[in-house]
């Protein structure tokens, strides 16, 4: 007999998949995947549906982000869309993009007994995914408030529900601001259902379109930090001042430059 030990082929995929949690080298069973393989994928499917259809907690959402803010800052000005459910979200993106007649009343009323306005607003928005808002929010507003540049004013905290990316324009032009931040959650991803995206547009009115935006994307721990992702958007906020525009126009090269503090 032979004292050699069985040869054991090394898996070629193992060094990428500690790498990356996207499915590759998932290997098989004879023609089919392995069964482990399947029910990881039945897992992140139904996660990525939660994170859809799960409703937003505006009022826990509310606590942490006044624990955040000064003393005297009062709570976030909480506002619907026109989409009266999340069935009708879903089926009626144009509902999403635009504020119910009773939150619309709500933020004119504010800005009159106000009378401000603000350079930036952030506006906190539910989007396809309440499960990053909850997680990747509170984060992401602690860093922008510890690197706020001087000289610039934040609006009110604004929390929007059954929200799309455009409704941050009615808001922003409502409450006068200069540029709005939607901090909304993205589409769920089957390796990541909780990724936050913020969408910047300068001078804030219905009819802007995705062109004259700025992205940031994918802002979760496990992708852009939220320390790093405060550092680029303050850099687009201040370049978008200078140039009085954003969007295509304005290339993010807060990794080539840095601007100064004050604006």
């Amino acid at each position: 007999m032979s004292d050699s030990k069985p040869l054991i082929t090394p898996d070629a995929w193992a060094a990428l998949r500690a790498n990356t949690p996207a499915r590759v080298g998932l290997g098989r069973v004879g023609r089919s995947l392995p069964t482990r393989e399947l029910l990881a994928f039945g897992a992140a499917h139904a996660q990525a549906r939660d994170a859809v259809h799960l409703p937003l907690d505006v009022a826990a959402l509310s606590e942490r982000l006044i624990a955040l803010q000064a003393p005297q800052d009062a709570a976030p000005l909480c506002v619907a869309s026109a989409a009266p459910d999340r069935a009708s979200y879903l089926l009626r993106p144009d509902l999403g993009r635009r504020l119910g007649a009773g939150s619309a009343a709500q933020l004119d009323a504010w800005q009159a007994a106000q009378g401000a306005s603000c350079d930036l607003l952030l506006v906190v928005a539910d989007g396809l995914s309440a499960a990053a808002v909850e997680r990747q929010a509170p984060l992401l507003i602690a860093a922008l408030l510890a690197s706020q540049p001087a000289g610039l004013r934040l609006g009110p905290l604004v929390i929007a529900t059954q929200a799309r990316v455009a409704l941050g324009d009615d808001i922003g032009q409502r409450l006068q601001a200069r540029q709005v931040a939607m901090l909304i959650g993205e589409r769920p991803g089957l390796s990541s259902p909780d990724s936050l995206g913020i969408y910047l547009t300068h001078d804030p009115r219905p009819g802007r379109n995705d062109a004259e935006r700025n992205c940031l994307s994918n802002v979760r721990p496990e992708g852009l930090a939220p320390a790093e992702a405060a550092r680029k958007l303050w850099w687009l906020v201040q370049a978008a001042q200078r140039l009085q525009l954003t969007g295509v126009s304005l290339k993010d090269q807060s990794d080539a430059q840095a601007l100064p503090l004050g604006v």
